[in-house]
């Protein structure tokens, strides 16, 4: 088996060192460089040809957006980005997985060698899952702003007869953007988990917010759930939904993390399976892991109807893959067409004149 040759770019000494170390000390994966500035790692990556490059936001002389959008335009590498628990490092990572990156790893701004240390094996998985990806070349997408008068107005629709769940992991954060931006405001209220820490989830909902015709929110618990929304599970939450009377209603969850995360896709998508039952539509989106895939064989037993992002279109074709494996999916689409397959789905449900 050849090593994934690993490049660490961090002006931290520490967590240059931390990383070095777990890179090191991990069978199949080879530390080939660990640079201080991106000026460093740009010589370092035309001499080692690096397979995985993880990578620091934060960084003197040029900062680790520029460094990326630089490497993504001249030569299109897995890259994992180190950030910092913060609202700024929420925003920085979130546009850096615009630009190109694969993934993200929080890097706590205190006790930073005790947090490095216990992600140490969930550092390994990241780099690994980088390491398989197919890296295209930056695309070039201008999105304008939706204005609020494009949007549903809540006050003239009270209640959603179907639901929508939507699951993502690694790649999800495009992925979910590219899919919503494909519904018209008149869609039926929708749910959705992404793998992330808290403070990174009120960040990305409010950037969904302002790209899409829906009404996008970080899910703050006992909200009913309208058409034309959409509700983000916040990190460190899980996110159910349950039935009141002839409304669905958003509950928040401090319960242990399935499959090591907190939100997960199976405990939304197990809630919304037995509350909606046939009404419910199902999506799982690109991810690493299993997470999600008893979710959707649940919806499909409970009479709802589930879609997976094709592998063609994954960033990683994980969690899809286990959904496809255990007999959850009905529909396998890729995810530039998925806008138009669920409408077409939605039509076809019927269900009198309620969403």
């Amino acid at each position: 088996m050849v090593a994934i040759k690993v490049l660490v770019v961090d002006d931290s000494a520490l967590v240059r060192t931390l990383l070095s170390e777990i890179i090191r000390d991990t069978p199949g994966l080879e530390l080939v460089g660990a640079a201080p500035d991106a000026f460093v790692a740009r010589d370092m990556v035309n001499q080692f040809s690096p397979n995985v490059i993880t990578l620091d936001v934060e960084m003197p002389r040029m900062d680790g957006l520029s460094f990326l959008e630089k490497l993504m335009a001249a030569r299109p590498t897995p890259v994992v980005m180190i950030s910092t628990l913060t609202e700024e490092g929420a925003d920085a990572t979130l546009r850096a997985l615009e630009l190109g990156a694969v993934d993200f790893l929080p890097k706590p701004k205190i006790g930073v060698s005790e947090g490095i240390r216990e992600y140490a094996e969930l550092i390994v998985e990241k780099i690994v899952a980088a390491a398989s990806v197919r890296v295209k070349p930056l695309r070039q997408v201008v999105r304008r702003d939706v204005a609020e008068n494009e949007k549903v107005n809540p006050t003239k629709i009270h209640s959603t007869e179907k639901i929508i769940a939507i699951g993502a992991s690694t790649g999800g954060t495009e992925a979910i953007k590219d899919l919503l931006v494909q519904f018209p405001a008149a869609m039926p209220g929708i749910v959705m988990t992404q793998h992330m820490p808290p403070g990174f989830t009120r960040t990305f909902a409010e950037r969904l917010n302002k790209c899409t015709k829906l009404h996008v929110v970080e899910a703050r618990g006992g909200e009913r759930i309208l058409p034309g929304h959409a509700y983000l599970a916040p990190g460190g939450h899980h996110l159910i939904v349950s039935r009141y009377g002839a409304d669905y209603v958003v509950k928040l969850s401090d319960m242990e993390p399935v499959h090591r995360h907190r939100p997960a896709v199976d405990v939304m998508m197990d809630s919304v399976a037995q509350a909606g039952g046939k009404n419910v539509i199902g999506i799982l989106l690109t991810g690493m892991g299993k997470d999600g895939a008893q979710g959707m064989l649940e919806i499909r037993n409970q009479g709802g109807y589930t879609f997976a992002q094709d592998e063609e279109s994954c960033v990683v074709y994980g969690m899809p893959k286990e959904a496809v494996a255990v007999g959850g999916v009905d529909q396998t689409v890729e995810l530039l067409k998925m806008g138009d397959a669920i409408q077409a789905k939605l039509k076809a449900m019927g269900g009198g004149n309620r969403l």
